[in-house]
């Protein structure tokens, strides 16, 4: 969707710049006091605006073609993106400035004055994008890692200049200030564990089936190599309830599938003590009467 959207916008603004390069002559244009204008510099203006726009979408149409499997050159490509954002606009006020005949050295040095005072009233802004270096260069976490911070987690989508993007597995993207990416839990460094609890009712015979279980268990591994790091594993008793005795497995999965890993073992468990002769219990209550 976005590569088509590139697309689009690289070949509105480059027909718009490719007009205005052949028409483009005329009479002065007078606009507000001491400001006088041609339609030919109008037309310029027009040009170097739609023409940056164009090399813009080029650029990010570029970028849209590379997909890395490194999550390190896929976070550098989301930053450079950004950063072309940002120069387009900063070219933009430049050309048009230098086309109006502004006196750049001065409009700078006023711009030096204007950013100062901006500067103190702004220091969340200059937090954000200072944080956002460092985050890029101590390498904290990267796109496509799976981090959770203020209690969110996440598949960090985009890290920008100012903020990053996270999102859930429900597809919910959360923005936050890179200023407030603090204690942060990164998921993706190691392997994790999709725990599951199966019950079985008091009158199965335990022992017996606890000499069943890693055959079991072997075979869910071999049905599932994409999912299991290695075949999961028995732990024992966790709980005995108040109809059931409750038992717990924990399985090696990447971050990405503790979910789905454990949906597949609770699955396979249920499947495979059923096919032992263990059913699942229901709860059960005992009266007595005189």
């Amino acid at each position: 969707m976005n590569r088509i959207k590139h697309i689009v916008k690289l070949l509105l603004f480059g027909v718009a710049a490719g007009i205005l390069l052949l028409v483009g002559a005329g009479k002065d244009l007078s606009l507000g006091q001491g400001l006088n204008l041609t339609w030919e510099s109008v037309g310029r203006i027009l040009l170097v605006v739609c023409a940056i726009l164009a090399v813009e979408h080029l650029v990010l149409l570029i970028l849209s073609f590379f997909q890395p499997e490194s999550h390190r050159l896929r976070t550098v490509l989301t930053l450079t993106a950004n950063l072309v954002r940002y120069v387009a606009i900063l070219v933009i006020v430049i050309g048009v400035l230098s086309l109006l005949n502004v006196d750049m050295p001065t409009i700078l040095a006023g711009l030096g004055v204007i950013a100062l005072i901006i500067g103190f009233g702004a220091e969340s802004l200059i937090t954000d994008v200072v944080t956002g270096f460092f985050i890029l260069m101590d390498n904290q976490y990267n796109v496509g890692d799976i981090i959770e911070v203020g209690g969110f987690r996440g598949t960090v989508s985009e890290i920008g200049i100012r903020t990053t993007s996270l999102t859930d597995t429900g597809g919910n993207v959360k923005i936050i200030n890179n200023s407030d990416m603090k204690n942060i839990l990164n998921r993706s460094d190691n392997s994790s564990k999709a725990v599951a609890d199966f019950s079985i009712p008091y009158e199965t015979d335990l022992p017996k089936l606890e000499e069943k279980i890693p055959a079991l268990l072997e075979e869910i591994a071999a049905q599932h190599p994409d999912v299991f790091h290695s075949a999961p594993k028995y732990l024992g008793v966790q709980a005995l309830g108040s109809s059931s005795v409750d038992l717990r497995f924990v399985a090696e999965v990447g971050e990405a599938d503790i979910y789905s890993g454990a949906r597949i073992l609770n699955h396979d468990l249920f499947v495979g003590f059923r096919k032992l002769g263990v059913e699942c219990p229901f709860p059960q209550l005992d009266v007595h009467s005189k």
